[in-house]
């Protein structure tokens, strides 16, 4: 988003301040008055906290009727983090991971995450002097398709959660044992609540949202096309345990009819519950989840599924996600791998990368979810995975 504004007429201006928090993308080109913070995702650190204090920084200063103008991704929870006053980046960071491995769904993590926060729950716009711009690309698909307040914990839109149910996220997902002392006790005193729809210095506020996971779908749905494929869309969101929707997905696309070869689409965004001490990622699970429901099926070899984030990232990795076919438990018994023990330790990233079988894009530089697809081949066809 940064590289296409940069592209604009009057983009270079001078006097223009602005940054980029993210992992550094080598093939773009921006401004060099566009200072880069390599933010961490998913889990913060020091350069997210920096990056953030300097996003305030710079929204204080524009005066005089120049905007701020915000060009958000999902991602941005972890990547612009300021500490809410008498909280450590640490806090932030075991509370996040702790509701993480919980199963926390989006909305709700960003509910706490906007409540130990000096930047998100539209603090960010609640600071500026000046009229606030914000371009959204979409990663958030429920409850509320696309709700500015969770897209990036909503830095510059109302929020419409309270610290009471902050504290009810905690107890809900079990976690209230779990969490610092220091963020239970934060979230007690209610201090500092977010500012609320009607809040009037969040007036001068303008929002859209201009990328989204149909906006993916419908370019892999091109690119299938006109590669000879006829095309079916799941258009529901995924979404529940990733190795449960993995194994719906993959039961319901080999459900669908029609003539071959089949492309079939989803989009969404699952969870993991980690209960085991492997490396993986919800994509990778999803893949692996949905293998049982491949390897029952008699359409031979013509039949691969890959599941894979648009952000390049799944998870702890360096992968995005994986692909299965009908040789993978195959490919996976000859180097002594099962998918079952895999799935218990949620190692599944262990159980894919001796079979070569992750899908490794590195940062993309965007994020709307994630996208599954099923390919199945003509009767008699081949297909070579790349």
């Amino acid at each position: 988003m940064a590289a296409a504004l940069s592209a604009l007429p009057g983009a270079r201006a001078q006097g223009v301040q602005g940054i980029i928090a993210g992992p550094r993308v080598p093939q773009l080109t921006v401004p060099e008055a566009l200072e880069w913070f390599n933010a961490a995702h998913p889990s913060p650190d020091a350069s997210s906290e920096a990056a953030g204090r300097r996003a305030l920084s710079l929204a204080t200063k524009s005066r005089g009727g120049r905007a701020l103008v915000v060009l958000l991704s999902g991602g941005a929870s972890a990547m612009l983090a300021v500490p809410a006053d008498g909280l450590s980046l640490q806090d932030k960071i075991v509370t996040a991971r702790t509701l993480m491995h919980a199963g926390a769904a989006i909305a709700d993590l960003n509910c706490v995450r906007k409540h130990l926060s000096a930047i998100k729950g539209g603090r960010l716009a609640a600071a500026a002097a000046g009229p606030t711009v914000t371009l959204a690309i979409s990663d958030v698909h429920g409850p509320i398709a696309d709700d500015p307040a969770v897209i990036g914990s909503g830095p510059t839109v109302a929020d419409p959660t309270t610290f009471d149910d902050a504290m009810e996220v905690l107890r809900q997902t079990a976690v209230v044992d779990s969490v610092p002392p220091a963020v239970l006790a934060y979230l007690k005193q209610r201090a500092d609540e977010s500012p609320k729809p009607g809040d009037t210095r969040l007036r001068h506020t303008y929002y859209e949202v201009i990328g989204n996971r149909q906006l993916a779908m419908d370019g892999a749905a091109r690119r299938a096309a006109a590669l000879g494929y006829a095309v079916h869309l799941i258009t529901a969101s995924t979404g529940g345990e990733a190795r449960e929707a993995g194994a719906h997905f993959a039961k319901d696309a080999l459900a669908v009819e029609g003539a071959k070869p089949l492309c079939v689409i989803a989009s969404g965004e699952t969870t993991v519950k980690v209960r085991g001490r492997g490396r993986g990622g919800r994509n990778q699970e999803f893949a692996l989840g949905a293998l049982s429901a491949i390897d029952g099926t008699a359409r031979g070899s013509n039949l691969v599924l890959a599941s894979a984030g648009t952000d390049g990232i799944d998870g702890p990795t360096d992968a995005a996600g994986a692909i299965v076919d009908t040789t993978t438990t195959a490919r996976a018994t000859a180097q002594r791998l099962r998918a079952e023990a895999a799935l218990h330790e949620n190692a599944a990233y262990d159980f894919f990368e001796p079979l070569g079988d992750l899908v490794v894009w590195g940062p993309t530089g965007t994020n709307v979810g994630d996208l599954h697809v099923l390919l199945i081949a003509a009767r008699g066809a081949t297909e070579e995975r790349g």
